[in-house]
């Protein structure tokens, strides 16, 4: 289950992620974004992922389809998890989002407020 975060604004969106994301909810995100983008050139995402947040193949799939068509979209990207294996994962994309212009930053769940002001310099 995909969650917009109230404290979303305009072109700073937050989700929470809980369980497997189904392509339904996958899209409805998307939507999210892309509403932000009409108004906005740049969007920065933060992404809370809750202990068992997994994305099923087709929403996976559709995830990845959509970020690499529109990585100039973005601004700044925060996971924020206490699982380390998303960590991992931020230390070794973010040199790669860098490339586009991209800032990606994990931080765990006790630094989510740090999370959001960086998200939103």
């Amino acid at each position: 289950m995909i969650t917009k975060l109230p404290e979303s604004n305009e072109n700073i969106l937050g989700f929470k992620v809980e369980g497997k994301v189904s392509l339904e909810q996958e899209k409805e995100l998307i939507s999210h974004i892309e509403s932000a983008l009409e108004d906005h050139e740049k969007v920065g995402v933060l992404v809370m992922l809750c202990d068992k947040a997994t994305w099923g193949i087709d929403a996976g799939y559709e995830d990845l389809k959509w970020a690499m068509k529109h990585m100039h979209s973005f601004h700044r990207i925060a996971i924020v998890s206490d699982r380390k294996t998303w960590e991992w994962l931020v230390a070794m994309e973010s040199p790669f989002m860098a490339l586009f212009g991209i800032g990606e930053k994990h931080f765990d769940m006790a630094n989510l407020e740090k999370a959001w002001k960086w998200i939103q310099e």
